[in-house]
């Protein structure tokens, strides 16, 4: 009987040991992979930047340009009908039409002072006188693009009569009843001057306004004796004190 309580003891003592054995071993290693982390979430930053739109760039600047220049505006002319009464050397002016100052393919110039503008009583004449002088201006400047606007001298005074030697310089005998004008050849350098010297004058453009004035019904065209200028007999005259300008001067209108 001990032998055999003491073999069921024994017995107990094993079993109990190996239960205890199995509750001691590690659990077995799965062989599954483990999940993959979830991602970490974005910062704001990043966010933000990933987000934000990209700025347009700045606008390119125009080219840079030089502003034009207003074109000019020329006086105009106040036109009336005019009458010359008498003669070139003893007469008057009615109803005279004044030249403006300048315009485009002219300017005017004082004989006495020098300078330009010529002073408005200088510059009267009849309506046939003015467009005469105003035709050729452009027809003239229309042939020769580079020369130089005409410089227009003395007309009559606003109402003709004596423009003696009290009015300046040597006055004129005639010039009376707005039918004579001095026009001043063209210089070589092209300034806009009254030329000085016969050798300042552009003679191929002298005689080229000759030629216009006598074209455009003139009856006297006076030219300096040191300038070769050449007319038809009778109306293109040499004449002392003329190698500055032509005098011309035109028939009165028949109305």
């Amino acid at each position: 009987m001990l032998r055999l309580g003491a073999l069921a003891v024994l017995l107990s003592l094993a079993f109990v040991a190996a239960a205890l054995a199995r509750g001691l071993s590690p659990a077995p290693q799965s062989s599954m992979p483990a999940p993959p982390a979830p991602p970490a979430p974005p910062s704001p930053a990043a966010t933000t930047q990933r987000s934000a739109p990209a700025e347009p760039p700045p606008p390119a600047a125009p080219p840079a340009t030089t502003p034009t220049p207003p074109a000019p505006v020329w006086p105009a002319v106040r036109w009336r009908k005019s009458q010359a009464l008498g003669v070139p050397d003893a007469g008057r002016l009615l109803g005279g039409v004044r030249l403006p100052r300048e315009g485009e393919h002219f300017f005017t110039w004082d004989p006495v002072l020098k300078t330009t503008p010529s002073r408005p009583w200088r510059r009267w004449g009849t309506d046939g006188l003015v467009r005469t002088i105003l035709r050729v201006a452009r027809d003239h400047r229309a042939a020769h693009p580079k020369a130089p606007r005409l410089a227009i001298g003395d007309l009559s005074r606003p109402r003709g009569g004596d423009f003696g030697k009290r009015y300046g310089i040597l006055g004129h005998v005639s010039h009376q009843n707005g039918l004579d004008v001095d026009v001043y050849y063209p210089r070589k350098d092209r300034r806009q001057l009254a030329p000085r010297r016969p050798r300042q004058v552009d003679r191929r453009l002298a005689q080229d306004l000759v030629d216009r004035f006598v074209a455009a019904g003139a009856i006297k065209v006076f030219v300096g004796p040191s300038l070769s200028l050449r007319g038809p007999r009778g109306i293109v005259e040499k004449l002392v004190h003329h190698d500055d300008h032509i005098h011309v001067r035109l028939p009165p209108l028949r109305r």
